[in-house]
């Protein structure tokens, strides 16, 4: 069964609008944990937009299953890390006036730099995921470095017209994804992802992980933290059946 990551960046967005302390994401990780998340996923960033300092040491004694920390690999947030010790850590890219991550590292252009940061984690016992687009050459460099997983950046996809434009990108995501497991990562995937376009993706073989935040928490909003997870775990398997 493939696993699904619940990302509550979101939630601290709407948090961090009022700097309140309400909606609090440690509560909703909880929630989310309840209704069947196997684990919950957040991105400190440098800006700290949305997740605080405050929030992770927290995070870390209340999630039962897997922590998973996004992060850009800046020495003050790789610090953070260590100390942390999420079950995971996602190195992705940052900048400053994106809106959402736009894309995958580019692994193969900072060969050294990611080497570095992958290194300093994996010493501190974390497991490390790269965040790619669905390169090969992406892949390659994820293996060079040693890095255990890759999340594959699903965005394109989710974008994608349906029909003749999506189904192209989604080849790409087999392809990408059968590649990886082949050199031995283990394969994720996330951005964009929803609950009309999960079920596609839960059918490429060699996933063991989906990590999606916006339209979970957007469905939140409307039905409750638990019963956004529960669907969204009930279109997983149904897309898998």
């Amino acid at each position: 069964m493939i696993r699904l990551g619940v990302n509550i960046d979101h939630v601290a967005t709407v948090r961090q609008a009022r700097r309140s302390h309400e909606p609090d994401p440690v509560a909703a990780a909880i929630l989310a944990t309840l209704a069947g998340a196997d684990g919950i996923t957040v991105h400190l960033r440098e800006d700290r937009r949305h997740i605080q300092d405050r929030d992770l040491p927290l995070l870390r004694e209340t999630v039962p299953t897997r922590l998973n920390l996004e992060l850009a690999a800046y020495d003050e947030i790789l610090a953070i890390a260590v100390s942390l010790k999420p079950d995971e850590a996602t190195l992705v890219p940052e900048k400053r006036q994106e809106l959402t991550t736009e894309g995958g590292l580019d692994v193969a252009g900072q060969l050294d730099a990611i080497r570095a940061a992958a290194d300093r984690l994996k010493a501190a016992g974390i497991v490390v995921s790269l965040f790619i687009d669905c390169n090969l050459h992406q892949v390659d460099a994820a293996v060079a470095l040693g890095a255990q997983a890759v999340e594959f950046h699903t965005g394109t996809y989710a974008d994608a017209k349906v029909g003749v434009e999506r189904d192209g990108e989604l080849a790409k995501l087999r392809a990408a994804a059968t590649h990886a497991v082949e050199r031995g990562l283990h394969v994720h995937m996330g951005h964009g992802l929803n609950y009309q376009n999960v079920p596609a993706v839960v059918r490429i073989p060699g996933v063991e992980e989906l990590n999606i935040g916006h339209s979970i928490i957007s469905r939140a909003v409307l039905v409750g933290m638990e019963r956004a997870v529960r669907e969204m775990k009930a279109v997983m398997a149904s897309g898998a059946a």
